[in-house]
């Protein structure tokens, strides 16, 4: 990011120095009207002087929850030297304070290089306007991440692994219903359920779990494990499941997976993703395709999937936070993707970042347990 290299202060300039500067910066062959915005008067407006003399402006407009900026303009011979980063760093700090979901701009794409250290990213398509090609920039804000945390079943029991290994396996709680009357006593509304051994044995195997947990709370639960036949799809969602997660099936046998979605709709399915090397992996993570996991992504999101899980498989159980990096290319490829982060999470910051990079969900599982993460954060993280 840009560092200010000369000596500027902040300002709140007048209107009529910020139309100048905005037509000198921006349209100079045009009359001064054609820079003037019909809410201008509405708006909130900042510059950067130096010497007394104006050199940077951008506007920005709030509308409920979501703030606009626009017209960011510098005088040419005091440009890359910072003053519009400054300039940015204030706006975001306002929306930051005044709790804004979102923050945006329609993008010259020649500009999108200094939006993206902001951590703003490109949605949709390009347009041209005025001689120049645009695309929307955005940054979510203050999306309130579904946080969903994670019970394993084995023998009926609330374990979990380490990535993957069944011979690495610590039980934390003989009733999983104990655990999830927890999570629900806290505010949180979701729960991520595996069946570990209908995972390794082929066919749903702890669906009694499901239904007890499911008839005693009102969490929106996603079951997954050993769902490989129409018959097991039946018992878990008779079960009281809301999603049911496939994962290896959508690799090895797509065609059943595309008939299901076909009988009950996209929406029914959480698709999980494991990844290694950015390449799906299956069959319990000992199998690596030679799927690109956004190739992955990209068609079964054209078939009407929105919810995905992915996982990291180096990071599943580790605690060494979370794979951001392959989420924000993930929702830089497929921004409208409701992308939950999963495997990782250490403590409430790689929460935080998650969140920032703009994830729909994370799921939480040894970190809860091993108390690095309590009720009450996430609590009042979704306070």
């Amino acid at each position: 990011m840009n560092r200010l290299t000369i000596k500027a202060n902040l300002c709140r300039p007048q209107l009529d120095g910020v139309w100048a500067l905005r037509r000198e910066a921006m349209y100079p062959e045009r009359e001064l009207s054609f820079v003037q915005l019909p809410d201008d008067a509405a708006g909130h407006h900042l510059g950067m002087e130096t010497d007394g003399q104006l050199v940077s402006v951008v506007s920005f407009f709030v509308k409920g929850k979501s703030l606009q900026f626009r017209k960011l303009a510098t005088a040419e011979r005091f440009r890359n030297q910072g003053l519009a980063t400054r300039l940015l760093q204030e706006v975001f700090s306002f929306a930051a304070q005044h709790r804004m979901d979102e923050i945006w701009c329609n993008a010259r794409l020649e500009a999108i290089s200094l939006y993206e250290t902001m951590n703003m990213r490109r949605e949709g398509n390009t347009w041209q306007a005025n001689g120049h090609n645009y695309t929307i920039m955005k940054k979510i804000l203050n999306r309130r991440m579904e946080i969903i945390p994670a019970i394993d079943l084995i023998d009926g029991k609330c374990v979990r692994l380490t990535q993957g290994d069944y011979n690495q396996k610590t039980i934390y709680n003989e009733d999983p219903l104990e655990v999830a009357l927890e999570f629900e006593a806290a505010g949180l509304r979701r729960l991520h359920l595996v069946d570990l051994d209908g995972a390794r044995l082929g066919k749903v195997t702890n669906w009694k779990v499901l239904e007890r947990i499911a008839s005693r709370t009102g969490l929106v639960i996603d079951f997954g494990g050993g769902v490989k036949t129409a018959e097991d799809l039946r018992i878990v969602l008779e079960s009281g499941a809301a999603l049911v997660t496939i994962g290896s099936l959508a690799v090895k046998a797509p065609d059943t997976f595309a008939a299901w979605m076909s009988t009950y709709g996209a929406d029914k399915f959480l698709l999980g993703a494991d990844v290694k090397n950015e390449k799906i992996a299956v069959a319990g993570w000992l199998e690596t395709t030679d799927v690109w996991i956004y190739d992955f992504l990209r068609e079964y999101f054209q078939k009407g999937i929105r919810q995905v899980f992915c996982t990291d498989v180096s990071k599943d159980g580790k605690l060494e936070g979370p794979a951001l990096d392959l989420y924000r290319n993930i929702l830089k490829e497929l921004p409208e993707l409701d992308l939950i982060a999963s495997g990782g999470v250490s403590n409430m910051a790689d929460v935080e970042a998650l969140a920032e990079i703009g994830c729909a969900g994370v799921i939480i599982g040894k970190a809860i347990y091993e108390n690095r993460i309590t009720l009450k954060d996430l609590q009042s993280f979704q306070a």
